[in-house]
C-alpha cells in the first residue's frame, strides 16, 4: 500500500493512518492537535498577531513531509546550485530542500503511473519546490509563470491531503476548494483532478456560471472532495445552500493576480471568511503587484513564497516575439499576409480587446477562406467548449479570443500567437503569448502596436530585451517618446476597417 493512500475500511472513521505506513512511516505523521495548530500560527515570527477561535473545529491532518534519503544528503551548497540553476528563489522560514526526481516525493503508484503516462521526466521548478513546501502543510504564495507546472504543483499534495482526512459525512461540503477565475481555466484543472485523484476514488465537480445549476447541484448534494469553482456562481450555491466549506482544509487561489484584475476581491473575501482559519492556503500568482500581495498578507499565515525566475515581469524564453508598428486600418491585411506565410495547419491564437471585434474579424477570416473560429464572454459555455474542441483537434486552426482565454487556456502545440490589438496591460502580454512556448516547446509571438499603445513602449521593450529579442527601431524611438513615423497611425486612422475600408463599429 503506497504511504499516501491511507484510507480506512470503515468509512465513517479516520483514514487508519498509523496502520498503515503513512506517508513515510507511520510514525512521520505529527498531531494536529487545535494546541498545536494555535502554536503553529500564533508562534510564528512572520505571521499576524491574530488570535484564532478553532473551538468545536475538529483537527486535521495537514503535514505530511518527511524528506527521502537522497534529498537529505543534499549539501547546502548542492541546494544553492540546484535552485540557482533552475532560477529558484525562495522566501520563508524553515525552507525544506528541493526534489530532484518524482520518486523523491513519494508519490503514490497510482500517481506515479499518471506522471510517467503524461510523460514528464523531471518535476518542474515550481514542482520541485512546490511539492516539498505544500506537503508540510504551510501555506504557500507560488509566483511562476503560465504553462510551469502548477496545477499539479497545488493538484498532488491536495489528494494526499484528502486521502488523510476522515470520510465526507451527509451534508458535508468539499476538503479542498480550489477558486479560478474562468471557466476554462476551471474545467482545465477539473480534467487534471479527475485525471490524478480517480483511483483514490476522490471525487470532484467543477462550479461556473454560463450552464444550468442542477448537475452542479447534484454533484454537491452527493458530496465531493474537491470542488473547483469561479467566485460568482460558487457565491450563488452557498447562499442557496446547495454547499458549505465547513469541512475545507485545503483552499487554492490560481491566478490570484487575474481574479483581482477581474474585480473578484469582494467575492474571495466573503469565500474566505466561511473557511476555517487553520486551513492550509497555497496562493498562485504569475506576477506579484501590490494588490496581490496585500490580499495575501491577510490571509496567509506564515507563509513560504517560491519565486520561478523573477519577479519583475519577463517574457517565457522560448517564445520568438515579433511586434510590428501598424495602424488600425493596415491590422487585417497584414494578419492575413502573415497567415499566408505562417499557414501550416499548427494551431494559430489571435488575440482581440473586444467581444464586437473577435466577431468581425472571425467572420472576415471565414468570408476569405480561413478555417476561423472565435471565443470569448458572450457565447455560451457550450459553444465555447465546442470551439475549444474544435481548436484542440485542429479541425479549425485559428481561433480569435479575448482575454478570457488568455490565461489558463491549456492547449497542447499553439505554435504563433498573434495580438491584432495590444492588451491593455503589459502583464495581459505576458500571458496571452504564454499560449504558446508551453512545457518545454518553442513557440512565436507577433504583435500589432499602434501609436494608441506607445504608452507601452518603454515596458514592452524591457520585456523583448530581457528575452534577448530584436526591437525595431520604430518601436526604439517610440520607447524615446519619439513622434510616429508617416502613415502608422494617428487620429486619421481612427474608424477605418477591416482592411478594405469597413467600419469596425
Amino acid at each position: 500500500m503506497s504511504r499516501y493512500d491511507s484510507r480506512s475500511t470503515d468509512p465513517g472513521s479516520y483514514r487508519d493512518r498509523r496502520t498503515d505506513s503513512g506517508f513515510g512511516g507511520g510514525s512521520s505523521y505529527r498531531s494536529s492537535s487545535s494546541s498545536s495548530i494555535k502554536r503553529d500560527y500564533e508562534g510564528a515570527s512572520e505571521a499576524p498577531q491574530r488570535k484564532l477561535d478553532l473551538d468545536g473545529l475538529t483537527p486535521f491532518e495537514k503535514n505530511f513531509y518527511v524528506e527521502s534519503p537522497s534529498v537529505a544528503a543534499m549539501s547546502e551548497s548542492e541546494v544553492e546550485e540546484y535552485r540557482l540553476r533552475r532560477e529558484i528563489t525562495v522566501e520563508g522560514k524553515d525552507v525544506p530542500k528541493p526534489v530532484k526526481a518524482f520518486q523523491d516525493v513519494g508519490f503514490p503508484d497510482y500517481v506515479m503511473q499518471e506522471i510517467v503516462k503524461a510523460g514528464f521526466t523531471e518535476p518542474t521548478p515550481i514542482q520541485a519546490q512546490g511539492w516539498p513546501m505544500a506537503l508540510r502543510g504551510r501555506d504557500l504564495i507560488g509566483i511562476a509563470e503560465t504553462g510551469s507546472g502548477k496545477t499539479l504543483a497545488y493538484l498532488l499534495p491536495a489528494i494526499v491531503h484528502v486521502n488523510a482526512q476522515p470520510f465526507l459525512a451527509p451534508g458535508d461540503g468539499p476538503i479542498v476548494l480550489v477558486l479560478a477565475p474562468t471557466r476554462e481555466l476551471a474545467v482545465q484543472i477539473q480534467q487534471e483532478a479527475t485525471k490524478f485523484g480517480a483511483s483514490s476514488r476522490i471525487k470532484n465537480t467543477c462550479i461556473y456560471g454560463g450552464v444550468p445549476k442542477g448537475p452542479q447541484v447534484r454533484d454537491l448534494q452527493k458530496g465531493v472532495e474537491v470542488v473547483i469553482a469561479t467566485p460568482g456562481r460558487l457565491i450563488d450555491m452557498l447562499e442557496s445552500h446547495h454547499t458549505n466549506l465547513r469541512r475545507v482544509t485545503y483552499l487554492v487561489l490560481d491566478e490570484a493576480d487575474r481574479m483581482l484584475d477581474m474585480g473578484f476581491e469582494p467575492q474571495i473575501r466573503k469565500i474566505i471568511n466561511q473557511i476555517r482559519p487553520d486551513r492550509q492556503t497555497l496562493y498562485w500568482s504569475a506576477t506579484w503587484p501590490k494588490e496581490v500581495e496585500q490580499l495575501a498578507r491577510q490571509f496567509l499565515y506564515n507563509a513560504y513564497k517560491v519565486i520561478i525566475g523573477s519577479a519583475d515581469l519577463k517574457a517565457n524564453h522560448a517564445i520568438r516575439q515579433h511586434v510590428e508598428i501598424v495602424s488600425e486600418n493596415q491590422k487585417y491585411n497584414k494578419v492575413v499576409k502573415l497567415l499566408e506565410d505562417i499557414m501550416d495547419g499548427s494551431r494559430i491564437l489571435i488575440f482581440m480587446d473586444t467581444k464586437k471585434g473577435c466577431d468581425q474579424v472571425t467572420r472576415q477570416l471565414r468570408m476569405d477562406g480561413w478555417p476561423a473560429l472565435s471565443i470569448h464572454g458572450d457565447k455560451s459555455q457550450a459553444e465555447r467548449d465546442w470551439v475549444l474542441s474544435e481548436f484542440k483537434a485542429g479541425k479549425s486552426p485559428i481561433m480569435t479570443a479575448t482575454d478570457v482565454a488568455a490565461r489558463g487556456l491549456d492547449v497542447k502545440d499553439v505554435k504563433y500567437v498573434i495580438n491584432y490589438d495590444f492588451p491593455g496591460s503589459l502583464e495581459d502580454y505576458v500571458h496571452r503569448i504564454g499560449r504558446t512556448g508551453r512545457a518545454g516547446a518553442k513557440g512565436t509571438a507577433y504583435t500589432f502596436f499602434t501609436v494608441a499603445n506607445a504608452r507601452f513602449a518603454k515596458e514592452l521593450i524591457n520585456i523583448l530585451e530581457e528575452a534577448g529579442q530584436k526591437v525595431s527601431p520604430e518601436l526604439a524611438a517610440m520607447g524615446r517618446g519619439a513622434p510616429p513615423p508617416p502613415g502608422h497611425g494617428g487620429f486619421r486612422d481612427r474608424g477605418r476597417g477591416l482592411g478594405g475600408g469597413r467600419s469596425w463599429n
